[in-house]
């Protein structure tokens, strides 16, 4: 769990559920650019990305070496097999 390699994979596990919940709150919300409720929809999606991290740590040392419930081979930064 304190490898490089987790926490590379944790960070894109977070930033990917970011970016997915403040588009479904955007497109949820249906209304424009200059309309829209940033503050909101920022929040809602930090939250989400909270979760994903909080998700991650409590998953650790069950299933593979990432930080996912599945049994997943975790690689380096470079493609390099760490688990």
């Amino acid at each position: 769990m304190f490898t490089k390699a987790y926490a590379v994979a944790t960070l894109e596990r977070a930033l990917k559920t970011f970016a997915q919940a403040l588009v479904a709150t955007l497109t949820a919300s249906s209304t424009g650019l200059l309309d829209t409720d940033w503050g909101g929809a920022l929040s809602l999606a930090g939250m989400a990305a909270v979760l994903s991290v909080l998700t991650s740590v409590a998953s650790a040392g069950v299933g593979g070496s990432g930080p996912s419930l599945a049994d997943e081979e975790l690689t380096g930064v470079d493609g390099d097999h760490v688990g």
